[in-house]
């Protein structure tokens, strides 16, 4: 049951973009056609598994015995940077096809705040790892959903006649924030399913 708060709690009441507003870059740049977000939101699901489960073996048996817990945000940016580029290198000679869908977006995961705010979360969390996993799995379908529902608002807005004033960045801006305010309406989840499952 315990997993499957974490899961709806990734998805819906935290959500990494709309509550905790880290990976904000490739939602306002990537999200103008559906197909765009529903890859980048795959791209991001597959590093940000891999990224935390490296990251976690990193922390509990490098840092942690060494007394190298100061190093962590270093030490977490270089592996997730080699993982991106192995997986690329990786992906390139044994699936060409999946290579050419993910295209641009595994670079772009590099530099994604997002991925780097999830595998620090899990330490803080003190989850173990296959709580870490669940965690990030979750989180990244979050990270998916909300690109790809922002994505099809924005193919709507270019269909309708909007203000001058309002075009372009301003109506962009206006519209994530009126989704992140949809998504608020979820914050009483959580504690609702914790007390219902007898888990607080």
């Amino acid at each position: 049951m315990e997993f499957l708060l974490i899961f709806i709690s990734a998805i819906f009441v935290n959500n990494i973009i709309l509550s905790q507003f880290l990976g904000i870059c490739p939602f306002l740049g990537v999200s103008q056609k559906v197909n765009t977000s529903l890859g980048m939101g795959a791209a991001v699901a597959f590093v940000m598994t891999l990224a935390t489960i490296v990251t976690y073996l990193v922390q509990y048996y490098i840092l942690n015995p060494l007394g190298l817990q100061y190093l962590q945000t270093i030490a977490f940016i270089l592996v997730i940077a080699a993982l991106v580029q192995m997986v690329e290198i990786i992906l390139k000679k044994v699936s060409p096809a999946l290579y050419q869908a993910l295209g641009i977006f595994l670079p772009l995961i590099t530099t994604n705040c997002a991925v780097l705010g999830v595998v620090i979360l899990v330490i803080q969390k003190d989850y173990s790892l296959l709580q870490s996993i669940v965690y990030a799995f979750s989180t990244a379908i979050g990270f998916a959903l909300a690109i790809t529902v922002f994505a099809g608002i924005r193919e709507q807005l270019s269909l309708v006649k909007i203000p001058k004033g309002m075009q372009g960045v301003s109506i962009v801006l206006v519209t994530a924030g009126l989704l992140s305010l949809a998504f608020m309406g979820f914050s009483g989840v959580d504690g609702g399913l914790r007390s219902l499952f007898g888990l607080d």
